[in-house]
């Protein structure tokens, strides 16, 4: 065992966490993640150079029938002569100011900011010790991470990052099936180990990680909490082949020692069942569920429909939508993780900052719904199912003035409208008959509209009149007081 894999050892079985389930269960998840609600994902590295397609670009470019592999023939020439590699020099992030990325996160109505450590492609975005393929060392040849860590953490954020290291296992194996620079052993420490992979995106039972990968991936992670003290470390969906499970453990226990050593709250975020209920935080990738959950739970979505990173031909999403999202997932015990791309500059696209700014003038009105609340008896009600599972988000009809969600704090009800109810805002989980509330309602007011709102209470619904001019674009938000 190396020097740094005892070290490990030593902090995950010396702490208030052993690396075992029943040990784990004992985890709490921080308040100031439960209270947040609203967080920013930034997919940035290498892939951003071409541009293409998506953020797999490093992988598809080795595979012979993708859309991929002929762009960059096509484009840059042959796979042995230009390869992934060659991109870095390209990403200077000469433009990249990290005050600014903070200043804007901040005006989002984000409360915490999770950058990509280090993606499938193997090229950590920070400084890393392990590899001589980082940030530091090549391309923008500075710490990115760490300069936005530190921007961060000034204006008040809660700092994250997310290790993609897992699959990096595979990520490049189509490299090794023609003449590539995949083949080159000079660059088997950012390729390799490029075995076979699984056939299909979501499989686990091919590719089994060796016991080498996994004590890289092991000491990579460590690597990231210990010089940048992330208050969330988010992984990606391979974890959870059973090989992973021992390790998973290990960086746990280890993570959740440090934190305790070091007075910090911080959670895991995992996809499916790579951790068992209790022991770290569950995160479903482009979906929702479709009730409350007891636990604490997560959504990570983009910006983009087509890309996690910085593509030329972006199919976004309306700022409308991931309102609705933010709104139906807070109100069934969840945050929204939203991703943006940057580009090879340095710079965030225009699109993606007016829509972050978008949201933090909807937030500036309606945040008060949201930020530190809980979910109330029941989520909402209205006419728009919404999908349980991964890869679901886009998959619905777009809401109504039906459509509502309720969240509570302090005492009040909120009640909010996934689009302009009309002149009337009729609720039918709150009538007489459905034995919701058991308070005398005090005042109804509409947030971002001052003056008390009249309202009646039938059998059949709570029935709001509304003022004629809205108070902001998207969701409407009603707050509703009791007699004491």
């Amino acid at each position: 065992m190396s020097n740094q894999l005892f070290e490990i050892e030593e902090v995950a079985t010396q702490g208030p966490f052993q690396p075992n389930w029943d040990s784990l269960k004992a985890y709490k998840i921080p308040k100031w993640y439960e209270d947040a609600k609203f967080g920013i994902f930034i997919h940035w590295g290498v892939y951003s150079v071409p541009g293409f397609s998506h953020e797999w670009y490093p992988r598809e470019m080795y595979r012979k029938d993708s859309e991929c592999f002929k762009h960059h023939v096509e484009t840059y020439g042959t796979q042995d002569k230009f390869g992934y590699k060659d991109f870095i020099p390209m990403m200077a992030y000469e433009n990249y100011d990290p005050d600014s990325y903070a200043a804007l996160f901040k005006e989002s109505g984000a409360k915490f900011v999770m950058p990509v450590a280090e993606h499938h492609d193997g090229f950590p975005m920070y400084d890393s010790k392990i590899t001589r393929w980082n940030a530091a060392n090549m391309g923008p040849k500075r710490d990115v991470m760490g300069d936005l860590a530190e921007a961060v953490k000034r204006e008040g954020l809660i700092f994250s990052a997310s290790s993609h290291r897992a699959e990096h296992y595979w990520f490049f194996d189509g490299g090794r099936e023609f003449d590539s620079d995949v083949q080159d052993p000079n660059f088997d420490d950012l390729y390799g180990p490029a075995m076979p992979g699984p056939a299909e995106h979501q499989s686990l039972t091919e590719a089994p990680p060796s016991q080498s990968h996994l004590e890289d991936w092991l000491l990579r992670t460590c690597e990231i909490v210990d010089n940048y003290r992330p208050q969330i470390v988010w992984f990606d969906w391979w974890i959870q082949q059973a090989a992973f499970a021992p390790y998973l453990q290990k960086f746990a226990a280890y993570y959740y020692n440090r934190a305790a050593e070091w007075g910090l709250e911080v959670a895991i975020n995992y996809k499916y069942d790579a951790y068992p209920v209790g022991t770290a935080v569950f995160d479903v990738e482009r979906g929702q569920l479709a009730g409350i959950r007891e636990q604490f739970w997560q959504t990570d979505t983009s910006v983009s429909k087509n890309s996690w990173g910085y593509i030329h031909n972006h199919d976004y999403r309306t700022v409308d939508s991931l309102v609705d999202d933010l709104v139906d997932i807070v109100s069934k015990n969840g945050a929204l993780l939203l991703n943006i791309g940057p580009k090879p500059d340095g710079t965030i696209p225009e699109a993606e900052q007016k829509m972050l700014r978008d949201i933090g003038a909807w937030l500036g009105v309606n945040g008060e719904a949201l930020y530190e609340t809980r979910p109330w008896k029941v989520f909402g009600e209205g006419p728009v199912e919404v999908k349980e599972g991964a890869f679901t988000d886009t998959d619905r009809q777009e809401f109504t003035g039906k459509d509502i969600r309720f969240t509570t704090k302090n005492g009040a009800v909120y009640a909010i409208a996934l689009a302009w109810p009309g002149e009337q805002f009729t609720i039918t989980r709150l009538g007489n008959s459905a034995n919701l509330l058991d308070q005398e309602i005090d005042e109804i007011t509409l947030l971002g509209h001052s003056g008390s709102l009249v309202f009646a209470r039938t059998d059949d619904a709570l029935i709001v009149n509304m003022p004629e001019l809205k108070p902001c674009e998207y969701a409407y938000t009603l707050k509703i007081t009791f007699k004491s």
